[in-house]
């Protein structure tokens, strides 16, 4: 017979083992997706709109539940001025005047919903679509890699007043927590799409916690240099990237979810995580920090109910692209069903201290076509061997969505952790 010794040390063993296994991807002992997201925003009857928002808002203001708010035109929040949105209020971005709301570098937003009473961003369409309205624009002066340490944002916008960068990392934005941003993105003419949340410049500490981007005609999330931390953030079914960082972004985001359609893509680009450090190298002062970004435990699934057909069709590209001079760190983080799960730039060299800037550790990679590929080149080998080194802790498997994740056909209340026992399967 065991001694009692015996037996809870086998016990505990298990419980740890467990533990480990829900490590990867999204965590919680509950689902935190619930009570505040909304994964059917098309069927929410938001109400009509009582109050309007429009101009320059240029003394503190604040927004109440109560009333509704439409907003027209371009706001900007200026003037050193604090927008204070109380929990539960809806704002309702005007499809005709292709609304954005821009908080001006020195302005503050605290948008600091509840779990059961989020802040919510929406179309004022009747059949409401991607792109319907612009997105939200934050604007800081935490450092940037740019000449001179500033730049502004374009977008058809009043470029006096879209200002970013400067020296402070430390600096203060305001507070965006339990909100949702739905069906932004809006394509200005003779420019690009507005992203649902641009963050310029922002500094670490802005709070920037349980923020739901869906429908998004462009990025969802798009990071311009700053300092940020991130946590549970939601990213589902936008058309273009995810999660798209540069400028010498400093960024950690943890606890984080991306959620693609095969149906909804861009010719720019549609993917999970796009890290890069510049767009045209010559703007860009390399004595400054490139971006960095350190993501742990996200989840980055494609929402195919045949990724295999998907892919041979062509619906799906890569999950995860890295362009040069760019670093980053990859924790235990999921990617499901992806062609191929990571793309290096062509312009990275292959070699012991490029790779030594691109962790991928404890990873999770199902039913993706290939890991880890540079651009153009199909041989791999290199890469593989790296990377699927035991010490990283790497681990593969080939299932569908239904017996990976918890619960993916709630489309009210889906549940994307990853299934208790499912890493199980060799790093080999």
């Amino acid at each position: 017979m065991k001694s009692i010794s015996q037996i809870l040390s086998i016990f505990l063993l298990v419980v740890v083992g467990v533990q480990a296994q829900q490590e990867k991807g999204i965590t919680g002992s509950n689902n935190w997706l619930n009570n505040w997201t909304e994964f059917k925003p098309n069927k929410v009857d938001y109400g009509e709109a009582d109050q309007i928002l429009a101009g320059n808002i240029a003394v503190n203001t604040k927004l109440y539940k109560k009333n509704k708010y439409i907003l027209q035109g371009n706001v900007y929040i200026t003037n050193n001025a604090v927008l204070t949105i109380e929990p539960g209020t809806t704002i309702i971005g005007d499809y005709a005047t292709n609304a954005a709301l821009i908080i001006t570098k020195g302005a503050t937003i605290i948008a600091d919903g509840l779990e059961t009473d989020p802040i919510v961003f929406t179309s004022n369409k009747g059949l409401k679509k991607a792109g319907d309205w612009g997105g939200i624009i934050v604007l800081g002066d935490a450092p940037i890699n740019k000449f001179g340490n500033s730049s502004s944002i374009n977008l058809g916008l009043d470029t006096s007043l879209t200002t970013y960068g400067g020296e402070n990392s430390e600096s203060n934005s305001g507070i965006l927590r339990y909100v949702r941003i739905e069906f932004a993105g809006k394509k200005i003419r003779g420019e690009e799409n507005f992203n649902g949340l641009l963050l310029a410049g922002v500094g670490n500490k802005t709070v920037l916690e349980n923020i739901m981007v869906s429908y998004a005609a462009g990025d969802s999330f798009e990071i311009y240099g700053g300092n940020l931390n991130m946590n549970k953030m939601v990213s589902y079914k936008c058309s273009r990237d995810d999660y798209k960082f540069n400028y010498g972004a400093q960024c950690k985001i943890n606890n984080s979810l991306a959620v693609r359609s095969s149906f909804l893509t861009s010719s720019l680009g549609s993917r999970c995580m796009n890290v890069a450090s510049y767009d045209k190298k010559e703007e860009v002062d390399f004595s400054k920090k490139q971006t960095f970004v350190t993501a742990t435990n996200m989840t980055l699934v494609n929402d195919s109910e045949n990724i295999n057909a998907d892919i041979q069709s062509g619906l799906i590209k890569e999950a995860i692209y890295i362009a040069e001079n760019a670093k980053i760190n990859f924790k235990r983080t999921v990617v499901s069903g992806f062609n191929p799960a990571v793309l290096l730039s062509n312009k990275i060299e292959i070699n012991d201290e490029n790779l030594r800037k691109l962790g991928f550790e404890d990873m999770y990679f199902n039913s993706c076509n290939g890991n880890i590929f540079t651009e153009f080149n199909q041989n791999n080998e290199d890469l593989e061997d790296w990377y699927g080194n035991a010490a990283f802790s790497n681990v593969y498997a080939k299932s569908d969505n239904v017996e990976t994740f918890i619960n993916t056909s709630d489309d009210k209340k889906p549940d994307y952790r990853l299934r208790i026992g499912k890493i199980t399967v060799s790093s080999e």
